[in-house]
């Protein structure tokens, strides 16, 4: 089935129901975690008779084309129906991170200036608390029964709805916006990021193309925003029970359970996640022999992560670790055995992690590193083979602007005329090495320049992770003597008791002394645990490290 077929991801989904209609497009957890644990499910056909059934209750309440409708429903069945369902009318959803704060999410939905509000009573409830979008809001639908009289409520109006209603999915045009969906936040302000279904598809076909998913596959999504992809390649998604706002704490027993049980092909989890089910794998003896791929992005993945979590898949399944970003994903990707194989010891040894080629269909770039906006491309600014500077992409996957945000578009974006394209900015430093691959070296806010040289998270924290006793570290600037100086952070792993504290420290001394980008740092602090994104709970938070750095240094 190929893209080229759809102009709106909800197309698909009609395609696959006529296609293999008793097959189980989702299956959801109800109630408490047992060995027993009961799901609900929906074949494909009934997902699409029933987000077309909430299409029809979404166009009666006047959310059609083009409304910013925030989205506040958990992971479940209704959750996949209205999906579809506001796509198929060509409404505008509006996905954000419920556990991204409410000061933030405040923020977030004053910016995206939504018309309608979909969600489950308790979003509903702190809404109101909260005054979210309360200037532009006009409809209110609750999953629930109906708490105020200005609310409408999605079960009574599928009572009185139509069973065999049909809703035929808009075709929109290529740049016409289809989402907004909120960055995480974990490198400054969250911004709502402007998808097209141009983007979309586009998502979708690499996907399908750079993992060869087939229709029939079992899909385990970690991530509520990769679960929508599952029914539009034509797989059978199983919802775990789990809080998608802390991967990171996950029942590692819950993802193996549901693995097990509905033998699950495919899987994707943040390098928290995969981490917590590979070391209870580890202890425990578990196999996982159905399991024929695992994706893992957000931050690098460790290599003893994927060691370990390598141990419990058979011999032919591999581990990706695709880099990108909420404004464009994917863009490279690289597998455990090259990862392991090969670029492993250069990463240990301060090289920055391999991130692997660019998918087919998108162009990197690295150019000089700026912190102002650059207005046009300048082809004659790319850089060499192996010099380190900030990475640009291009493709159709890549979103075009951050939605009300026009200082941010300008900073984020590099128009190129002269071939009728543009680049985003990742915000990332790294380098393009003899064999066409990316290196990723850090973000570029988090870099630490000093009276000397500029240092580079990844590279720096690198040869310090080596340490058989250190879990990760980070790279933060502090002021000591009137300068500006290096300091790493030290997360430990488990169990380590404080006697061996400094010993640990000596030892990082002596590492850092024997390469030459980390001659200069001399100071080591160790942190109880580092604090990390909502989202993936795996990109850490180095500002505030850095702000507890100092406290640390002048208290």
């Amino acid at each position: 089935m190929s893209s080229e077929s759809f102009g709106n991801i909800a197309a698909y989904l009609p395609a696959m129901a006529k296609r293999q209609p008793d097959t189980v497009a989702v299956y959801c957890p109800v109630g408490r975690f047992s060995p027993q644990q009961r799901y609900s499910r929906y074949t494909y056909a009934e997902l699409d008779c029933q987000s077309n059934r909430m299409a029809a209750v979404l166009a009666h309440l006047g959310i059609g084309r083009g409304v910013r409708t925030v989205l506040m429903v958990t992971p479940s069945l209704e959750f996949f129906a209205l999906t579809f369902a506001l796509f198929k009318v060509g409404a505008v959803p509006v996905l954000v991170d419920p556990g991204m704060g409410t000061k933030n999410l405040k923020t977030c939905l004053a910016e995206a200036q939504p018309t309608a509000f979909i969600g489950i009573p308790k979003a509903h409830l702190a809404r109101r608390l909260l005054g979210w979008a309360r200037s532009t809001l006009t409809v209110k639908l609750t999953t629930g029964p109906r708490l105020w009289f200005d609310e409408h409520s999605l079960p009574n109006l599928l009572a009185g709805t139509d069973k065999q209603v049909t809703c035929t999915p808009i075709d929109p045009a290529s740049d016409e916006t289809a989402a907004i969906l909120f960055t995480s936040g974990s490198t400054g302000v969250p911004k709502g990021v402007v998808y097209t279904h141009q983007n979309f598809i586009a998502q979708v076909q690499a996907l399908k193309d750079i993992y060869q998913i087939q229709p029939g596959e079992i899909d385990l999504p970690t991530f509520p925003l990769f679960a929508l992809f599952a029914p539009a390649l034509g797989m059978t998604a199983v919802i775990p029970q789990m809080d998608f706002a802390r991967p990171g704490e996950v029942d590692p027993q819950k993802i193996i359970s549901a693995i097990k049980r509905f033998e699950v092909t495919t899987m994707f989890g943040s390098p928290a996640l995969i981490r917590r089910v590979a070391v209870f794998g580890n202890q425990h003896g578990v196999t996982l022999p159905t399991l024929k791929r695992a994706i893992s992005a957000g931050a690098p993945v460790a290599a003893t992560t994927l060691v370990q979590f390598s141990r419990l898949l058979t011999e032919d399944a591999r581990i990706f670790t695709p880099y990108g970003a909420t404004e464009a994903l994917p863009v490279c990707s690289i597998d455990s055995a090259t990862i392991l194989g090969e670029t492993r010891q250069l990463t240990d040894q301060g090289h920055g992690v391999c991130v692997g080629r660019p998918v087919p269909g998108v162009e990197v770039g690295v150019i000089p590193i700026c912190d102002e906006a650059i207005d046009p491309f300048d082809n004659e600014s790319l850089l060499a083979v192996g010099r380190i500077g900030e990475i640009i992409v291009t493709g159709q996957q890549v979103t075009r602007s951050y939605f009300n945000r026009a200082e941010s578009t300008r900073l984020a974006k590099i128009a190129d005329p002269a071939n009728q394209r543009f680049f985003h900015r990742m915000g990332d430093l790294g380098y393009r090495d003899v064999m066409g691959r990316i290196w990723f070296c850090g973000r570029k806010s988090h870099r630490v320049i000093t009276e000397q040289e500029t240092l580079f998270t990844i590279p720096c924290e690198g040869v310090f992770n080596t340490h058989p006793q250190v879990f990760r570290t980070a790279l933060v600037g502090v002021e000591s003597g009137g300068k500006r100086v290096p300091l790493i952070c030290v997360e430990l792993e488990a169990g380590i008791p404080r006697a061996q504290h400094q010993q640990i420290i000596l030892d990082l001394r002596d590492i850092a002394a024997k390469f030459p980008h980390t001659t200069q740092i001399e100071r080591f602090l160790i942190h109880p645990a580092f604090p990390v994104d909502i989202r993936h709970n795996a990109k850490i938070f180095r500002e505030k490290l850095a702000v507890w750095a100092q406290q640390q240094l002048t208290a």
